[in-house]
């Protein structure tokens, strides 16, 4: 099983992405099953793992119906509201369809770097706790110091870092950012996928050895079990094709053997996620 755990869908058309720059940005325009499904297939790749783009309940129901209609879509990780008095409720009717099988909030456009220690957000991170519904962390390097404090509030949190935090890769900046990994990859539930890479680099110039040192670290702090790979597709696109980011991906990990490639291709996002396939 081959999943790529970290892409997403969207059509502007009919949900609002403030994030997104201005047609004509490639980005800005509708990227869908049809447009991804040939790739995967051609990689052997059985499917993918769709991420909230925005903040809107619309979109969880709106990818949540494309999953009924798409093989290929293993789960949806949709966001929600943690701020919600509410936000159990809301929970209780996205945990009945079967494809829903996380959550994600863009921390990283919050203007407070401390915005998930918030006590409203960390009633709705208990939320997701009591559940055991996992949580992605779409963090920058300036995040990273705040996460044993949320690690010893939510404790039983599974959570997953999405990006490996977007290091500095263009600026080829590793000391703090490699210390704060190590010191949060302690925590045995914490994983981290190897995604989001080439556009954090020179969209234009990048080289896979620029992502070496970055990947062979997370693979020493995390290992095969906490590891997994994502494509960040169709935003890896303004750096490269959905096959050159895991050939990127593949070259910085070099060799390894096939029970441990198998992991980080696929199982690992499978157990953490509880995917059903």
């Amino acid at each position: 099983m081959r999943i790529d755990s970290h892409q997403h869908y969207w059509n502007p058309d009919l949900i609002s992405y403030p994030w997104m720059p201005p047609a004509p940005n490639p980005l800005r325009r509708n990227y869908l099953p049809a447009d991804l499904e040939p790739t995967l297939t051609q990689n052997n790749f059985d499917g993918s793992v769709v991420v909230q783009a925005a903040q809107v309940p619309e979109e969880a129901t709106w990818l949540l119906n494309l999953a009924n209609q798409h093989k290929s879509i293993l789960g949806i990780v949709a966001w929600v509201d943690l701020q919600d008095p509410n936000v159990g409720k809301v929970l209780d009717q996205l945990q009945k369809h079967p494809k829903f099988v996380g959550v994600r909030h863009l921390v990283h456009d919050e203007p407070d770097v401390q915005w998930m220690l918030q006590p409203a957000v960390i009633r709705g991170l208990k939320e997701l706790e009591s559940r055991k519904v996992p949580y992605d962390l779409l963090l920058r390097p300036s995040h990273l110091p705040y996460i044993p404090a949320l690690i010893e509030k939510l404790p039983d949190l599974p959570m997953v870092v999405d990006h490996i935090a977007k290091p500095y890769i263009k600026e080829a900046v590793f000391d703090g950012w490699a210390q704060d990994m190590e010191r949060i990859a302690k925590h045995p539930k914490l994983f981290c996928k190897v995604s989001g890479m080439i556009t954090e680099a020179e969209p234009k110039s990048w080289k896979a050895e620029q992502l070496t040192p970055y990947v062979q670290h997370v693979l020493k702090l995390f290992g095969f079990d906490r590891l997994m790979f994502g494509s960040d597709w169709p935003v890896c696109t303004l750096a490269g094709t959905w096959k050159e980011v895991l050939a990127a991906f593949t070259q910085a990990l070099g060799p390894q053997d096939a029970n441990e490639r198998a992991k980080i291709l696929g199982s690992t996002a499978a157990r953490f996620y509880g995917l059903k396939i």
